[in-house]
């Protein structure tokens, strides 16, 4: 399939957009308006941009079906303030259902159930039962269009970071299954970012990996060995030495067995299996 954005319905490409870039994290922004009143609201279109200064963007895009804007962006324009809340899987169906779009000055705290705690720095309040909680300036709000499905880049710098102990491991960093978080991907679907769902891949960041032009044409060629299972491969500085007394299990299937143990993620087995195919 291939798609020419101008020849779609928005509605359509919208749909493709969000089930291609995905999982996205979820910005629930916390935010209140000029007399007070608190409001709460989800939003997938988020990252991190930065960490000196330390920057997050979210979007609250301009709905497509009728191209009004949400109650979010409308208390930007006024507080220029915003906590932006990380979702766990414990809270997902409340955070669902504040995305209900309830009348302007209705607190979504109290319709989802959520708890509302004081901030050090700025006035919109935190949700205690997220696991996470980012206090933020806004610096700027870039509107990237006026029909419907434009966004609204809000570019806020984190002043003040809340961290549930709970979540932290025992060098205190955030543990990813402890802190259980969910993402949006397209339709109704999110994931869950822990268990099974969660692996390491090392960063090739303190020396060169080798590349795949450095792997002998056998092993690049194979027809058993994936993308991923090369990619392992090539990321060694070298081809290693062979270790005569590495013990090869089954002749017959050396590609296999090597799968296997890369799969286990043991490079070095796998790469002495291979050897001996050379």
């Amino acid at each position: 399939m291939i798609i020419k954005p101008s020849e779609i319905k928005t509605s359509q490409f919208h749909a493709y957009l969000l089930g291609a870039i995905a999982p996205r994290p979820i910005c629930f922004a916390s935010t209140i308006d000029a007399d007070g009143n608190p409001n709460l609201s989800p939003f997938s279109f988020f990252n991190i941009f930065g960490s000196k200064p330390p920057i997050a963007i979210f979007s609250p895009a301009r709905r497509v079906r009728d191209n009004t804007i949400k109650h979010t962006l409308e208390n930007i324009y006024d507080t220029k303030e915003v906590v932006i809340n990380v979702v766990n899987y414990a809270m997902v169906q409340q955070m669902s259902l504040s995305s209900c779009e309830f009348p302007k000055g209705i607190s979504e705290f109290e319709k989802a159930g959520f708890t509302p705690i004081a901030s050090t720095l700025v006035k919109p309040f935190r949700v205690k039962e997220s696991p996470a909680q980012l206090e933020c300036k806004v610096l700027e709000v870039k509107e990237t269009g006026v029909e419907g499905g434009a966004g609204n880049l809000i570019i806020c710098e984190i002043v003040m970071m809340h961290i549930n102990d709970d979540v932290l491991n025992n060098q205190q960093q955030i543990d990813p299954h402890k802190i259980d978080l969910v993402a949006r991907m397209g339709g109704d679907y999110y994931c869950r970012a822990s268990g099974s769902a969660v692996f390491e891949v090392a960063k090739p960041n303190m020396q060169l990996g080798m590349g795949f032009d450095a792997l002998p044409a056998k092993i690049k060629n194979s027809h058993v060995l994936t993308g991923n299972h090369l990619g392992q491969l090539a990321n060694c500085t070298t081809i290693p030495q062979r270790d005569e007394a590495f013990v090869v299990s089954n002749h017959a299937d050396m590609e296999t067995q090597a799968m296997q143990y890369l799969d286990h993620h043991d490079v070095e087995s796998a790469w002495q299996v291979l050897l001996r195919m050379l």
